[in-house]
């Protein structure tokens, strides 16, 4: 081979190389694309093997969400994201995908309403690798707390409708005319479980509104969900989805209570950054805040329930130290806007923290520690104490309760029982209510 073809083959394959490298740089792969829907937000992430970065604006006349992302090609899996949209999605009525340019491609969102889109971006964590997120948040979002009252009223008013249809069709048996009020048979009152005035011998009788005169508030805090999964126990058991089950049962049990409403911190699978979850509870003046997990460990054999409060002095055991860690990076996880998110709440609710607000807390957790032993093990007879982030409320009695761990095959098969769900379901209602029974919420201004 002469010296000319050996010089002209070796420019040929330095371009090559040149080219492949800059096609490599500009082109990413498409890993997954998600769309996680709920009346608070939706969130949709495209998850690459290499970093995105993209523009967006908002358009009117219609309505919508115009992003371009740099670095894409078209394909298949980008297509696959206009029929991942459901029909019920709150904020997105369609998605339209198009090659722009080239390596950028176009994504335009319909939006059914008025959104205030923020748009970031996540390095590898975990199991992701790249992520580029879209959150699509109301300009106007809903106030919690009137939300609470509306529902408690809707409840009484369906409660007055099912007592008046059950009195309509006993007295169409018996062919007498109505009785007055106070002659009506107690067949009534066992038709409107949220109207009851006593309750079986193991549950405490429920609170009086002559002794609060206000309406009591249990925020209830599932764990993890949307882009964060928590612990996934053997079989694939995962632990965003068991604690949100619990947590509906939970809310369903203490709002059957007079006087008694809970407020959820999430009600479907979607991600909620730790420092919102305590300023949620914050914003309808919650009494107690309840955080629902599902343990999980190196090995198998770990296994029993725990409840933990929060610790200013640091924590009471290695363990509750390594699950505060490990519960404190549900963020990197779940994928926080760091831009939109002030880094200082979380350290400044801790100094705010009191010593009243952990008493409290410990006295909740050893009321709701004392009803888990009825139903199953412990892992620990008293009540431990860490450094979570979800527990810095510096005002509301806070505690985080692992239901069991997801990482026994044997625990993590009771918590995908749905009786089993509901056991714990009544063991943390009847702890919260023999809290209440023993430390009666103080009185303040009507909220309803």
């Amino acid at each position: 081979m002469n010296a000319s073809r050996r010089d002209a083959l070796k420019r040929g394959g330095a371009l090559a190389l040149l080219l492949g490298a800059r096609e490599l740089a500009s082109s990413a792969g498409i890993v997954a694309v998600r769309v996680w829907p709920a009346d608070e937000y939706t969130r949709v992430t495209i998850e690459s093997d290499a970093a995105l970065s993209a523009k967006h604006f908002v358009a009117d006349n219609p309505s919508r969400l115009v992003v371009d992302v740099d670095g894409l090609e078209l394909s298949p899996a980008l297509r696959d994201l206009v029929g991942k949209v459901r029909s019920d999605d709150p904020f997105i009525a369609g998605v339209r995908v198009g090659q722009n340019q080239p390596r950028v491609v176009r994504l335009v969102f319909d939006l059914k309403q008025h959104t205030a889109p923020q748009v970031f971006t996540l390095d590898p964590v975990a199991a992701y690798r790249y992520r580029l997120v879209f959150d699509l948040y109301p300009t106007t979002p809903p106030d919690p707390l009137l939300e609470l009252i509306r529902e408690k009223e809707l409840a009484e008013q369906q409660a007055a409708a099912a007592v008046k249809d059950a009195l309509g069709e006993l007295i169409g048996k018996l062919g007498k005319p109505p009785l007055p009020p106070a002659s009506l048979p107690p067949l009534a009152a066992a038709s409107a479980p949220v109207r009851q005035t006593s309750a079986p011998e193991a549950t405490p009788p429920p609170l009086s509104q002559a002794r609060i005169d206000r309406l009591v508030i249990v925020a209830i805090d599932p764990g993890h969900g949307g882009e964060d999964p928590g612990a996934v126990g053997p079989s694939g058991l995962r632990e965003k989805d068991v604690v949100l089950a619990i947590a509906l049962q939970l809310r369903e049990r203490l709002n059957a209570n007079n006087g008694m409403r809970a407020m959820m911190t999430r009600d479907a699978d979607f991600f909620v950054p730790l420092d919102q979850r305590v300023a949620k509870a914050r914003r309808v003046q919650a009494d107690l805040f309840v955080s629902i997990h599902a343990d999980a460990f190196f090995t198998p054999q770990a296994r029993g329930a725990s409840v933990f409060a929060l610790s200013d002095k640091g924590a009471s055991s290695s363990a509750a130290r390594w699950m505060a860690e490990r519960e404190n990076a549900a963020d990197l996880v779940g994928g926080v806007n760091v831009k939109a998110t002030d880094a200082t709440v979380l350290r400044t609710l801790l100094d705010m923290s009191t010593t009243a607000q952990i008493k409290d807390s410990l006295k909740l957790g050893g009321e709701v520690l004392s009803r888990m032993r009825e139903i199953g093990r412990l892992h620990k007879g008293s009540v431990e104490q860490a450094g979570f982030a979800v527990l810095k409320a510096p005002d509301i009695p806070s505690i985080l309760v692992e239901t069991a761990f997801i990482s026994n095959p044997e625990e993590e098969s009771r918590l995908r029982d749905p009786q089993y769900q509901a056991q714990l379901a009544l063991a943390l209602a009847n702890g919260v209510q023999r809290y209440f029974a023993r430390n009666p919420p103080l009185a303040r201004n009507r909220v309803l």
